[in-house]
């Protein structure tokens, strides 16, 4: 690691990522950049045109022909077992049989050079059968395809609390899906070695399920296939699962070929061949009262999982485990369907389920206070989780950390909510063409896996004779800054400075049997781990010192780059180099397994987080009624992260995840024709927010004093995902900009697409502008994939 700008121990300190020089100067080193052996050949894939078909041949003899092309493969050529699922069986890597989306890799050539692998993979001749295709979760629904089997959570007895409610209200909301858009492209290299040995390099979040599916395919033990990864240009969890098919097909062209083979996907390929964020419809019944609280909820949320299941039943059990957001639901039924479509196999992304979980019980929150004519925050208040009361979630887990209350009672405290309320009505009173809206919005967000077994981690930690200090996990770097938020933590074990700890690549030949850097949980875990064994070796230093100078060790502190033993004193590195020469080890393993989890998979019940993390936002955007055209003007965010361990790098995943999250619910859309042709797969046609999207009032802050109540790693908390969530709020202050054009007395009824300009403007054009209000709200409340025009009163 560089040195910092100024001498920092270790924790709570903002330390500059270890890689912050390298990526403004260019100088760090992607997959990309690896110098390659100079026999190293280059490949391209073969993707299906069609969403559903039988395989009837696949004839490589063109692509053969292409001068320069050394290997050419189908399903047929894999040695091993063709299946990389991560959770379930039967995914392949190359389609066997049939193809299920358009788009799903058939074959594979490898050539000499890049443009002879394109050429020859043009010319590879894929005769099918099309099939019936399914295309949208409605029509799975009716047909009933799932890719596994429902999931119901349910506590009380809401059938009977829904009859006998004073108010029932129903509805039904989508969300898109989104692609993970990450500025470095799926990628591996693949180089064979001695006995069928593979050495494997990718841009993977998951080493070890790469390393699983490799040797899977190859047909070799797990110990014949190392795979590394130093640093990833952003993953978002679409380097979970996917990557193994990069991986997966580089690895068997290398066999094939017996020379290393290089895969790096165009950006069009790469959209087109690997999954999204899931779709979602959700369809709900609510009970409420008088004053607004939810009496009953019935709920169905229905997961667009694409043609496999991939990691979609995880999916969707956090996000009924997200669907009650911060909200106590005394009776209760959530049912989750994993939807099968011919279309891409749809996959984690930041949030995994949650982000959709949260915006249904949002819109459920929203509609009662609408139907009510009371303020949303109101709402919210009569329906939070209580302390020591009305504390349990509908998975049966008691919320022991509650701060919801405290993060929303702050945030509206700091900008002044009433006032800048009324600033935006006042806005409304003067403008009868753009439209303000403002909304907030609480986040209660589990942190851990779902499933128990993954929360798990390992380290390797070597202390030299000079001092310095070298580190492993089994962690990746995707520019989140978790590598040097855990060389802190092992900096803060010893007492010395950061700049002391170097981290070295990700490699399952080091750190074995990894989880995914994932589900927010890459410091908790990796961090814990690395502290355990630096407190091993640690500990074997105190016991040298205290022989050394006839002390007990209990009386042996270690402190700015120091050792002391009452009135003595050496450097880390002379007691380094003591060590070594009386014998002892300066090399330790360490590990780490999450306490208190637990999870019922059958009854959707259990403790399946160690602790959960708030955070709320404000958001106030504008709406130009003739055009359509958005603007966020302003957000501010709250964020509880514990007792940072970095409160820089912490601050990046808090405005960094906002602004992703405002591009699901805004700009970008994922669109198939009628072919179940992914359209729009590029930058042309696919609009993530820029840097012209951001707010230009941009406030994020951590919320202070407020360290873990759990024992995680020196009490701080995630950062990763959760504040995506907070995004709703634009998606709500868009709700409340076209709901102002409502006449009075009317802007809290129920109402359709299109209700809410009803009677607003006296002047030509009305019509018109009444159109695109009703269409421009059509399309942020059901979702950035929804093309169906609303139908007009």
């Amino acid at each position: 690691m560089n040195a910092p700008d100024r001498p920092r121990r270790g924790v709570h300190a903002p330390v500059r990522h270890d890689s912050a020089v390298g990526h403004v100067t260019g100088r760090a080193a992607y997959l990309d950049d690896m110098p390659l052996p100079p026999d190293t050949l280059q490949a391209a894939l073969v993707l299906s045109r069609h969403p559903h078909a039988r395989i009837l041949r696949v004839d490589l003899a063109a692509a053969l022909a292409v001068p320069g092309v050394v290997a050419a493969i189908t399903a047929a050529d894999i040695p091993g077992r063709n299946d990389i699922a991560p959770i379930l069986r039967g995914e392949p890597a190359l389609a066997e049989g049939v193809v299920e989306y358009a788009g799903q890799p058939v074959a594979a050539v490898a050539a000499t050079t890049l443009e002879a692998a394109r050429e020859a993979a043009a010319l590879v001749v894929v005769e099918v059968e099309e099939l019936p295709a399914v295309l949208s979760v409605e029509a799975a629904l009716e047909q009933r395809l799932y890719v596994a089997p429902p999931q119901v959570m349910q506590r009380g007895d809401p059938d009977a609390a829904l009859a006998a409610a004073p108010t029932r209200l129903s509805g039904e909301v989508r969300c898109g899906g989104q692609d993970h858009f990450y500025l470095e492209g799926q990628i591996a290299v693949a180089i064979p070695g001695e006995d069928r040995d593979m050495q494997v390099f990718s841009s993977t979040q998951h080493p070890t399920e790469v390393q699983h599916g490799v040797a899977h395919l190859l047909g070799l033990p797990l110990n014949q296939v190392t795979v590394e990864v130093r640093r990833m240009g952003g993953a978002f969890g679409g380097k979970e699962s996917q990557a193994t098919i990069v991986a997966g097909i580089a690895a068997l062209l290398a066999a094939a070929a017996g020379r290393p083979v290089k895969l790096r996907l165009a950006r069009d390929d790469d959209m087109l061949a690997t999954g999204k964020r899931h779709p979602f419809l959700i369809r709900w019944e609510a009970g409420i009262d008088a004053e607004g609280r939810i009496l009953a909820l019935d709920m169905i949320l229905a997961a667009d999982a694409g043609n496999v299941a991939d990691l979609t039943p995880a999916v969707v059990t956090r996000a009924l485990c997200h669907a009650d957001n911060c909200y106590f639901l005394p009776n209760v039924r959530v049912t989750g369907l994993s939807c099968k479509t011919h279309t891409v196999s749809n996959t984690a992304f930041r949030g995994f389920g949650g982000p959709q979980g949260m915006l249904a019980i949002e819109a459920v929150i929203d509609r009662v206070a609408r139907r009510l004519g009371l303020p949303l925050e109101t709402v919210r208040e009569r329906n939070f989780y209580g302390v020591g009361r009305d504390d349990v979630t509908p998975y049966g887990m008691t919320v022991e950390d509650n701060l919801i209350a405290r993060v929303t009672g702050e945030l509206a405290r700091a900008v002044d909510l009433p006032g800048w309320r009324a600033a935006v009505e006042a806005f409304n009173a003067a403008s009868p063409v753009v439209r303000k809206g403002l909304a907030t919005v609480p986040v209660k967000f589990g942190i851990s896996f779902n499933l128990p077994t993954l929360n798990q981690a390992g380290a390797l930690v070597h202390v030299y004779t000079d001092g310095s200090v070298h580190l492993n996990h089994g962690g990746t770097e995707m520019g989140q800054g978790l590598f040097v938020k855990v060389a802190q933590v092992v900096a803060e074990a010893f007492r010395i400075d950061v700049a002391m700890v170097r981290v070295s690549a990700t490699s399952t030949g080091k750190v074995p049997n990894t989880s995914a850097t994932a589900a927010s949980s890459g410091s908790d875990l990796n961090g814990m781990a690395a502290l355990n064994a630096a407190l091993t070796i640690r500990g074997r230093m105190a016991e040298v010192m205290a022989e050394r100078f006839g002390v007990p060790a209990g009386e042996v502190g270690f402190d700015d780059g120091r050792v002391f033993a009452r009135n003595e004193s050496l450097s880390f590195g002379e007691l380094a180099q003591l060590c070594w020469e009386r014998r002892v080890s300066l090399s330790s393993t360490g590990f780490y397994r999450t306490p208190k989890i637990h999870w019922d998979a059958a009854t959707c019940t259990g403790r399946p987080f160690f602790y959960f993390t708030y955070g709320a936002a404000a958001a106030e955007v504008a709406i130009d009624t003739l055009t359509g055209e958005l603007r966020v003007l302003r957000a501010e965010l709250l964020q509880d992260c514990g007792a940072s361990l970095n409160p820089a790098i912490d601050l990046g995943p808090d405005r960094g995840a906002f602004v992703q999250g405002m591009g699901w619910l805004t700009t970008e859309e994922l669109w198939w024709d009628a072919a179940g042709r992914l359209r729009t797969h590029g930058p042309s046609t696919y609009k993530i927010p820029g840097s012209r999207d951001v707010p230009p009032v941009f406030n994020a802050r951590l919320l202070a004093d407020a360290p873990n109540r759990e024992a995680t790693v020196f009490r701080s908390k995630a950062v990763g995902e959760p504040p995506l969530m907070l995004a709703l709020s634009v998606w709500l202050a868009i709700r409340d900009a076209v709901a102002s054009l409502a006449p009075p007395g009317t802007a809290h009824r129920p109402r359709r697409p299109g209700d809410a300009v009803r009677g607003s403007w006296r002047r030509s054009g009305a019509r018109a502008a009444r159109g695109v209000v009703a269409y421009l709200e059509h399309r942020r409340a059901a979702g950035p994939d929804s093309r169906a025009p609303p139908r007009l009163p």
